[in-house]
């Protein structure tokens, strides 16, 4: 019966996806939504060595995820299983195989009902296109425009959409006219199961330029610490000594104690205060002799 060989290849395919479980210590679930198909085989290939991606029914995963009792918190990924998804198994990093996604994405047109995956700036400038209807269609989206010499030219930089904003019909046709792709196409992670820890879309967003910023002003802050509290670190041991080496010196000086280090410049601090003596003895002397 049809029924029953269905039932038997559903079978199959969960405890195929209880291996796959198994066998990868991350789990991560993207959306399939605007993604487009030689975009995802592209993906495919590219990251063929390190994740494996397959397109699973939710209710089979579902299914999977509710007899793999070994692995700890899974269940918790239940209720992100919505929407049309792709599945990613890897041992990746999951904040690197986020990176990998975000890298991947390429820009295109807008359609009604997009949102904006950046702040969209229409340039000042020669748009190209003739005087005509396009100069209510552009006024209509908030564009200064005026005619010159034979096209039509935006007066200035003018912000059409802020990032997260669904794009209307009339700006994306506008958009679409001046050559401005303002959506991402691509695999967005929803969430990644990784060895117990669920992480979701808003915590794997990174920010590397920042993240630098943060780890080099942390190091630099560190670093001086340790210098100005003297704890001994492969990092700052070289410093330590040469700052302790200095002021052992100095007060050696200062105290008059002779080492191999100290002695010359003993001697040459007790020459320069013997010349400064002897000058002031003869200035005193000179005060006190009687006059001619």
């Amino acid at each position: 019966m049809p029924s029953q060989q269905v039932l038997e290849q559903k079978i199959r395919e969960v405890e195929e996806v209880k291996q796959l479980i198994k066998q990868y210590k991350a789990i991560g679930v993207a959306s399939l939504q605007k993604v487009r198909g030689m975009q995802l085989q592209e993906l495919k290939k590219k990251l063929r060595n390190s994740v494996y991606m397959r397109v699973i029914k939710n209710t089979l995963m579902k299914r999977a995820i509710t007899e793999c009792k070994e692995r700890p918190g899974l269940e918790r990924l239940i209720e992100h299983l919505t929407g049309s998804n792709i599945y990613l198994f890897t041992n990746l990093n999951p904040f690197k195989l986020s990176l990998l996604l975000d890298k991947s994405k390429v820009k295109t047109t807008a359609k009604a009902g997009d949102v904006a995956a950046f702040d969209v700036i229409v340039p000042a400038g020669n748009t190209g296109l003739p005087p005509g209807p396009i100069i209510s269609q552009l006024n209509a989206v908030g564009l200064p425009t005026r005619i010159e010499a034979g096209s039509v030219w935006i007066n200035r930089d003018t912000l059409v959409a802020k990032k997260g904003e669904i794009i209307s019909q009339r700006l994306a046709s506008v958009l679409s006219k001046l050559g401005i792709k303002p959506v991402e196409a691509g695999l967005s992670m929803k969430v990644v199961y990784d060895d117990g820890l669920i992480i979701t879309e808003e915590h794997l967003s990174i920010d590397l330029d920042t993240l630098q910023h943060d780890i080099e002003t942390a190091h630099k802050d560190a670093f001086v610490l340790s210098i100005n509290i003297a704890y001994p670190a492969a990092e700052n041991i070289q410093l330590l000594l040469q700052n302790a080496h200095q002021k052992a010196y100095n007060l050696s000086l200062n105290a008059a104690i002779s080492t191999l280090e100290t002695i010359r410049d003993l001697l040459r601090k007790a020459h320069v205060d013997m010349l400064s003596l002897s000058s002031r003895v003869n200035m005193i002397n000179e005060k006190k002799a009687p006059p001619d």
